[in-house]
């Protein structure tokens, strides 16, 4: 299998964990528990985001403030 077939792959699969965790974010009855499980989905959607988009730096954000 190809890098780009690899890839596209891995983010199929983080669509679709992020999908369930929404999903169970929606049926669950403890409102910490639910925020726990949206955080998680959203991570996953973020971490997609980064992927598909070449060039960008992935520990954007992370420079500790040294950037004077």
């Amino acid at each position: 299998m190809s890098v780009a077939g690899e890839s596209g792959n891995r983010a199929q699969q983080m669509r679709e964990k992020a999908q369930k965790l929404t999903e169970a974010a929606e049926r669950a009855t403890d409102p910490q528990e639910r925020q726990k499980l949206q955080e998680q989905a959203r991570g996953l959607q973020e971490q997609i985001k980064q992927q598909g988009q070449p060039g960008e730096s992935r520990s954007k954000g992370t420079g500790g403030g040294r950037n004077q």
